[in-house]
């Protein structure tokens, strides 16, 4: 059974994230999860250059996010990416955390599904580049 990777990155609150009330905007969290998506495509060598070389473009179809807490200007967070499902979708689940107590102020998800460049199709089955990818790093 393979391992499954996730990564984590940190990210400072900007001033242009911030609305009236020194609280990041609703939006912004999906940037934020987009950046540990990015490290965690980069730690199994199948970030956005490696998917489009493979030939599939992999769009996001579902995003779920919940706030129980918001983050503010200046705040160091901590975001969490964790790949739970990749055939023949890719799930992945966030987290992010302030960096210094480790309490969680977001948690949600997105599902990508792998479109083939050159038809535009849609892909039922497992892509074999990820799953060649996702085995070398299991080792």
């Amino acid at each position: 059974m393979l391992r499954l990777p996730e990564a984590t990155v940190e990210v400072v609150v900007p001033f242009h994230d911030v609305d009236a009330m020194n609280v990041a905007w609703h939006g912004h969290y999906v940037k934020y999860f987009e950046v540990a998506r990015c490290a965690l495509l980069d730690a199994i060598d199948y970030n956005y250059p490696q998917m489009e070389a493979s030939g599939f473009a992999w769009p996001v179809t579902e995003l779920w996010v919940r706030y129980p807490a918001p983050a503010r200007f200046g705040q160091k967070l901590r975001v969490t990416a964790k790949l739970t499902e990749y055939e023949p979708r890719l799930r992945i689940d966030y987290v992010i955390r302030d960096a210094q107590s480790g309490a969680r102020l977001t948690k949600g998800y997105t599902v990508q599904v792998a479109v083939d460049k050159a038809t535009g199709e849609l892909q039922f089955a497992p892509v074999e580049a990820l799953a060649r990818k996702l085995e070398a790093r299991n080792g």
